[in-house]
C-alpha cells in the first residue's frame, strides 16, 4: 500500500508560492534566499540553522553557552549537526558548556 501526502499551496508574506505537506510554516524561498554564505550557519542543515536562530544563537559565544544534550533537545535538531557545530567552536577556542 503507498500512502500519498497531500501538499496544499501556500503564500508567504512576500508573496512566494509554495507547496507543503506539513504545518511547518517556514517558505523554502525565503528561507534560501536568507541562507547565510559564511560563519557556523552556512555550514548546518536549514532545519538546524533555522532551530538555532529561532532559539537565539546565532553566534559561537552564544553556542558554547550550551550542553550538547541541551541543543540536541531543540525542534529541528539532530545528532548528525553536532559535529558541525563541536569543530566550529573548536576552531574558535570553544566548546560545549560541561
Amino acid at each position: 500500500m503507498i500512502l500519498t501526502v497531500e501538499k496544499s499551496v501556500r503564500v508567504c508574506e512576500k508573496g512566494h508560492k509554495y507547496y507543503k505537506s506539513s504545518e511547518c510554516p517556514t517558505c523554502p524561498i525565503c528561507d534560501k534566499e536568507s541562507e547565510p554564505n559564511s560563519g557556523f550557519l552556512a555550514k548546518l542543515s536549514s532545519p538546524a540553522r533555522n532551530a538555532l536562530i529561532h532559539e537565539g544563537i546565532e553566534t559561537l559565544d552564544e553556542l558554547s553557552k550550551y550542553t550538547e544534550k541541551e541543543i540536541l533537545k531543540i525542534h529541528g535538531i539532530g545528532p548528525a549537526s553536532l559535529p558541525t557545530m563541536r569543530t566550529s567552536l573548536e576552531e574558535e577556542g570553544l566548546s560545549f558548556k560541561k
